[in-house]
């Protein structure tokens, strides 16, 4: 019986360290679509200055916008960046926990369900060969996977902090200053 115990442990064990790697790749794609932007508004300079054209550049921008935010609120999330109620559930006191599941709760499904609508989404345009407005004339759907991903990268984050909450007490979220100064 311990042996399996121990064993249980060395495979949760790798899928924490899964789910992290999984969470901090989403914020290197997101940190590299934020260069993406900024080469983007380089060359767009560059092109005015000399007289060119670069046809949707502020379209890739805005897709690359919105893909530098979905990828990155799943590590955001663990690293304690979004806001959160730490004071009202400071405020809890020894009722703390279930607050915390139910924040949590609720953010799982909330995201969940826009996951779910997002990944609808993006195939009702993939299907449908929707074409975006701006200059650029791209499949809608391309820029739109960035949002399908974000949301089920997040999604799967708040689950994964909701199980780990329930199970074992604590969640992954790492605190920051303010959370720590309010909790005392």
């Amino acid at each position: 019986m311990h042996r399996r115990i121990s064993g249980d442990n060395a495979m949760l064990g790798k899928l924490r360290r899964f789910l992290d790697g999984l969470y901090f790749l989403g914020g290197v794609i997101g940190a590299l679509f934020l260069i993406a932007i900024l080469v983007l508004i380089v060359i767009q300079m560059l092109a005015r200055w000399t007289g060119e054209v670069f046809p949707g550049a502020p379209d890739y921008a805005g897709y690359s916008m919105a893909a530098a935010s979905f990828f990155a609120f799943a590590y955001a999330l663990n690293q304690g960046s979004h806001i959160r109620v730490s004071i009202l559930l400071s405020a809890l006191g020894k009722w703390r926990r279930w607050g915390e599941i139910w924040c949590f709760g609720l953010g799982a499904l909330l995201a969940s369900y826009f996951a779910w609508y997002a990944v609808r989404t993006t195939y009702l345009s993939y299907k449908l060969n929707d074409i975006s407005q701006g200059q650029d004339a791209w499949p809608i759907w391309i820029p739109q996977l960035s949002m399908a991903a974000g949301t089920i990268l997040l999604a799967l984050c708040f689950w994964d902090n909701l199980m780990q909450l329930i199970f074992t007490g604590k969640h992954a979220i790492r605190s920051n200053i303010i959370d720590q100064s309010h909790a005392e």
